[in-house]
This record gives structure tokens, C-alpha cells and sequence, in this order.
């Protein structure tokens, strides 16, 4: 099964607290008194490499904590010790004696059960307690049965377990189909319903919006936002540590920190604390260096040498303050493409599905070089589809589309694999793409990516997710393309992989279309939104917090256009506001070019050599250009002016 516990006496259900509060599954009072993970000095390695040393913390019970560190720390490594998978070096980590821990360990099989069956089999006390009703028959057995059935909420599960399917993208439908009609993703999401039906006393969830699009990640929020147990949750997903957690448990340098609070608490303590360790490690290391210095000077000098035998101990007491550590610099680097004319993808009354079946109809859609549009909807909508058929992965059934001849265009897929062969190494897909660049410039490009020397001769099967997320982004960007379409690329990078991320596509020259669960990253790089539902993408009138808010209302989230008081202006449509935006954008770039250009010829013009008699018609050249920047940097500036007053006039209606 794709769910395992450590069973214990002490029974929860997802009806809530109602069987804790069972005097006949435990003593409850002191069971909950000692339900809290206490993490005490582990210590734990890998093939020599240490992953814990001497980390220590506790877990209240009943919090939802947010597990959070860079790639490769050891997050996912904790929580197998948790479930005592592995065995510590040193240390302990104590549980409650009859605790459940349940996590999702792998998708849910590829079987003929439904996925309401599926999930329902997962609370196994109620399985067991239904098939012993259907065979006993000694009235007393028969009678406690019943009465277990009934404290549990037996009869209610069906419905609790449709709820939990239908919060991560199952309609009732689907939900009576066999698991093995799905593919690998929608499975992960019935084995992440079936570990939330189960209610575990322990719940510990690895990337669960991982495979979740927005909706299912905002429902998610609200769902473990009331869990009453304990959560441990993995994730990058700044939303969600924000919303639903009310700790931190920061894993860094070998050791764990317990922070209270959200994930922008986090971040604002933690900064505050490295100024205050860094400004604490400044005054030592000079407090140090003037007793060194006394101890230095006075050293030899009989009527000193008791003073600065006295400094030295003082030296040698002082216990040092380490200076904070500095974050990895995380950086993405996107070759920069040619300008092309406008628009470089234009579609008329287009149509696009798989064979016979159409997903999408009547698409009229335009994308020029400086776009950045980011796809909304439901899973299974044709946000993947959308995206394939402008990477040129699927055909038009009907219509047209029209491209830039010289249009290039990098895509990465939502699942890796697809265009990674797992027997290769990240090198040899590099030489695959670049034959004649040498080994060393391939190297160096993957470093540039996260992918050191063992990376890069490691196949790409072996490698984590997030290495893959990034050897997939190399490739999809080596070619410089005019266009990048991105279906969800934050799968499995962490926050400061994220950050890079951003400012990577916030410098790059092409046009970006994006499929996120990630709201901070649609919030940072896309400014035109487009919805994918009912067969159809059109322009969605409004902003990401409107988008959160229908799909928190479960209202459908389609533009809505409000009536006007024909006393006040029509506000211009948030496609005009992006044009506008556009426009200031492109004058704003124009003149940056233009001051580079002004410096490169103010400083030719100041060269002395270039006044010597010898290259006077070489200096009229010079200043001839220079005359014309000089008129064209006034008239890219005034151009400039107006768009900023016409964005303005239009963002103040």
C-alpha cells in the first residue's frame, strides 16, 4: 500500500478529535501530555557524509510545523527516521508509545479498486471492523462491533472520503473509477487523500503540492489549517508555510532550529538574529585582534609580561562567535535572444486535443517577445495541452497558427522524464545537444546550473528532483529561445532555487508562458493571466488575489465583469493596463540602451588622441554621432513620458 503506520492502541479517524477522547483506546490525559516528538542529539551520515550532528528539538504536539532547508540537507532523510527506517548514528528521536505516523511513501497502485475504495481501505481499523460484523456471531462480539462502528463514525466515512477525493481534483465520477485509469500524478494525489482520511496522530507530507495544481494546493491549506494532529510538513511553497503552519523546523549546518510562527516570521527573525550574531562576531574578532595586539607588543617586555600573560587567558577563554552563514548563491543564467517583429505566435480559431478528441476550440490567441503570461485553471483543464501545442509537441485539428520563422523556443515538461533519458548522465545530454563544445564548457555550464562535478557524471535516474528540474532548465533555455514555456518548474527546487528562478526569467528578453501552483512566483513574473476551463483560454479580467479568492469561495473562476455608474469613466480592461505597461516597459529599455551607447561615445570622445590632426575626419564621424544619440535619447524620453501618463491616467480610473 502507498500509506504505512505504526499502529497503535490509540485510535483517530478523520472525524476529529471524537476518538481521542476515547477513554478505551488510551489513558488519554497522559498520552497527550507525552504526545510530542522529541528530537535529542542525533547524530546521522551517509557514506561518510554527515547529514545530523548533535541536533536536537521538540515538536508540540497538535502543530503543524513546516520542515524547511536547502536541497540535499536531509529533510526527507529525518522523516525516515521518524518512521525508524533508518538507524541513528547517536541520539534519539522519541515518539508518543502509540502514536500512528502516517506520509504518503509512494502513488497509490495501479489496481481495478476505485479511488472511493482505495482511500476507504486506508482506515484500517474500520476495514477490519466491517468484515468481522459481516462473520461474527457471538452476540456480545457482535454488539462491541457495532458499538466500535458507531464511536468511530463508520457510516459517515463514504462521504468524508468523497470530500477529502473531490478538495484534490476528483469528481464523483472519476472517483468510481479504477485507480489503474490514472496516470502516476492524479495516483499521488488518491495516495495523499488516503493518508489524510486516515488521520494519523503523526502526519508527515514530503512536496505534497507537488502534483496538486492551485486549487488542490488552496484546499489543501484550509484542510491541514483544521488537521487536529501533528504535521510535519516539507515544502516550498511559501503559501503554504505561511497559511497553515504554526512553526518552523529550520535544518542547517547539521542542526535543527524549532521557530515559531510562519514562514515570514521565519524570515524575519532569522534575519534579524544573523545581524545580531554578525554585529556580536565583528566586535569579538576586534576585541580579539587589540588583545592580540597588547599580547604581541608587550610580550618581551618584563614590565608588561604580566599583563599580557593576563590578555592571552582572556584570549584563550573567549569562546568564538562564528559570523552567520552566507545563503548559496543561487543563480540562473538565460542566454539573452535576437529581437523578433511582433507578434512571434499568433493563433485564429485553433482547435487541439489527442486524436479524436479535442481539449481545446476556438483559440484566438497573439504572443509577442516581451509577454509574460501565466496559465490558470483546473487540473485536466488543458493548461499541459495549451503548453505542448505552443512548444510545437502537438498539432492544430483545426484553424491556424502562425509563427516567426526564426522563432526558437525553450520547454520544460511537468514531468521530467519526459525529455530526459534516465541511463544518461547530465554531460552526456549536454554532448548530445553540443557535440563540437568542448567537455569543459559543458561542465562549467552545468556548475552554472547546481550540477557540480559528481552531478554531472551521475545518471540522470539517480538524480533528485530537483537536480533534474535544473538539468531540464539548461536544457530548455541552452538554445537561447525568443519564447520559454515553463509547466510547473518549481517542483522540487527549493526557495532559494526559486528566488534564482525568478530573477532569471525578471532579466530575460523573451517571452515567458508559465503553469504554477506557486502564487509567489506568478506574483513576481507574470503580468497577463489567462484562464484555461470549459475548453476555452481567455484573458481573466482581474489579479492572482481575486483568482485565490473565487477558488477559495468555490465560485468558478471566470471573469466577471462588473457593472459601471454611467456617471463615472469605464476603467480600461486589464489587457489595455498590460499594453500600457508594455509600452513603458519597452521605452524604459530603449533608453537604458541608448545611455549605455552615450557613455561607450562619451568616452571615444575623450580620448586626446582623437583630436590629433591626423583623424580630424574620424572625430567629425564621432561627433556627428554623437549629435544624433543625443536627439534620439530626448525623443526616447519623451516617448517615455507619455506612457508613463497614460498608464497612470489609466490605472487612476
Amino acid at each position: 500500500m502507498a500509506w504505512g503506520f505504526t499502529c497503535c492502541a490509540r485510535y483517530h479517524d478523520g472525524a476529529g478529535l471524537k476518538r481521542a477522547k476515547l477513554a478505551l483506546a488510551c489513558d488519554v490525559a497522559p498520552c497527550y501530555d507525552a504526545c510530542m516528538i522529541q528530537i535529542d542529539a542525533i547524530g546521522y551520515s551517509i557514506e561518510g557524509r554527515p547529514l545530523f550532528d548533535g541536533a536536537s528539538a521538540t515538536i508540540p504536539t497538535g502543530h503543524k510545523v513546516g520542515l524547511v532547508g536547502r536541497n540535499g540537507t536531509g529533510k526527507t532523510t529525518l522523516f525516515r527516521l521518524i518512521r525508524g527506517e533508518l538507524t541513528l548514528d547517536h541520539g534519539q528521536i522519541t515518539l508518543p508509545a502509540r502514536a500512528r505516523i502516517g506520509g504518503v511513501a509512494q502513488e497509490a497502485p495501479a489496481s481495478d479498486v476505485s479511488l472511493l475504495d482505495t482511500v476507504l481501505a486506508a482506515d484500517k481499523e474500520r476495514a477490519a471492523l466491517l468484515a468481522e460484523a459481516d462473520t461474527a456471531t457471538d452476540p456480545t462480539r457482535i454488539a462491541e462491533v457495532q458499538t466500535r462502528l458507531a464511536d468511530i463514525d463508520a457510516w459517515s466515512a463514504p462521504a468524508r472520503a468523497s470530500t477529502i477525493l473531490k478538495g484534490l481534483g476528483f469528481d464523483e465520477a472519476a472517483q468510481a473509477r479504477p485507480c489503474a485509469d490514472f496516470s502516476g500524478g492524479w495516483r499521488m494525489r488518491v495516495a495523499l487523500a488516503a493518508v489524510l482520511f486516515s488521520a494519523p496522530d503523526i502526519l508527515l507530507l514530503d512536496e505534497p503540492t507537488n502534483y496538486l495544481d492551485l486549487e488542490g494546493a488552496l484546499w489543501l491549506e484550509g484542510f491541514l489549517q483544521k488537521y487536529p494532529h501533528t504535521v510535519l510538513i516539507v515544502s516550498h511553497d511559501r503559501g503554504l508555510l505561511n497559511r497553515a503552519v504554526q512553526g518552523i523546523l529550520h535544518l542547517e549546518a547539521q542542526k535543527l532550529t524549532y521557530w515559531t510562527g510562519s514562514f515570514g516570521q521565519f524570515l524575519s527573525a532569522r534575519a534579524m538574529q544573523a545581524k545580531i550574531q554578525g554585529e556580536a562576531a565583528r566586535k569579538q574578532a576586534a576585541r580579539r585582534a587589540h588583545l592580540q595586539s597588547f599580547v604581541d607588543r608587550f610580550r618581551a617586555k618584563a614590565s608588561k609580561a604580566k599583563q599580557a600573560q593576563s590578555r592571552l587567558k582572556m584570549l584563550e577563554k573567549m569562546d568564538p562567535i562564528a559570523a552567520p552563514e552566507e545563503a548559496a548563491n543561487h543563480v540562473f543564467t538565460f542566454p539573452q535572444p535576437d529581437q523578433l517583429p511582433p507578434p512571434i505566435v499568433h493563433i485564429d480559431d485553433g482547435a487541439v486535443g489527442y486524436g479524436d478528441k479535442t481539449i481545446l476550440s476556438r483559440l484566438a490567441l497573439r504572443i509577442d517577445q516581451d509577454d509574460r503570461i501565466a496559465l490558470l485553471g483546473r487540473n485536466g483543464m488543458g493548461k499541459s495541452t495549451l503548453s505542448k501545442l505552443l512548444a510545437g509537441e502537438l498539432p492544430l485539428q483545426s484553424g491556424r497558427l502562425t509563427k516567426s520563422n526564426k522563432l526558437r523556443i525553450g520547454y520544460f515538461a511537468q514531468h521530467q522524464m519526459d525529455v530526459l533519458r534516465a541511463a544518461e548522465t547530465p554531460l552526456q545530454h549536454l554532448q548530445r545537444a553540443r557535440p563540437d563544445t568542448p567537455p569543459a564548457k559543458l561542465r562549467a555550464q552545468l556548475a552554472g546550473f547546481g550540477l557540480l562535478a559528481a552531478q554531472a557524471e551521475t545518471e540522470v535516474g539517480r538524480l533528485s528532483g530537483g537536480q533534474k528540474a535544473r538539468l531540464t532548465l539548461l536544457l530548455a533555455t541552452l538554445d537561447a529561445p525568443h519564447m520559454l514555456i515553463l509547466d510547473e518548474p518549481t517542483n522540487h527546487l527549493d526557495m532559494e532555487s526559486r528566488e534564482a528562478l525568478a530573477e532569471a526569467l525578471a532579466a530575460y528578453d523573451g517571452a515567458v508562458v508559465l503553469v504554477s501552483h506557486d502564487m509567489h512566483l506568478l506574483n513576481l513574473v507574470a503580468d497577463r493571466l489567462w484562464l484555461v476551463a470549459d475548453g476555452r483560454v481567455q484573458p481573466y479580467d482581474g489579479d492572482l488575489d481575486s483568482y485565490r479568492q473565487f477558488l477559495l469561495q468555490a465560485a468558478p473562476a471566470k471573469p466577471v465583469d462588473k457593472p459601471q455608474a454611467t456617471a463615472k469613466p469605464t476603467r480600461p480592461s486589464r489587457d489595455a493596463i498590460l499594453a500600457l505597461r508594455s509600452d513603458l516597459r519597452k521605452a524604459e529599455a530603449r533608453i537604458e540602451k541608448l545611455e549605455e551607447m552615450h557613455e561607450k561615445l562619451s568616452a571615444i570622445l575623450a580620448d586626446p588622441a582623437l583630436y590629433e590632426d591626423s583623424k580630424i575626419s574620424e572625430l567629425e564621424g564621432w561627433n556627428r554621432k554623437y549629435a544624433e544619440l543625443t536627439e534620439a535619447m530626448a525623443r526616447a524620453e519623451t516617448l517615455w513620458m507619455a506612457a508613463q501618463e497614460a498608464l497612470d491616467q489609466a490605472e487612476s480610473q
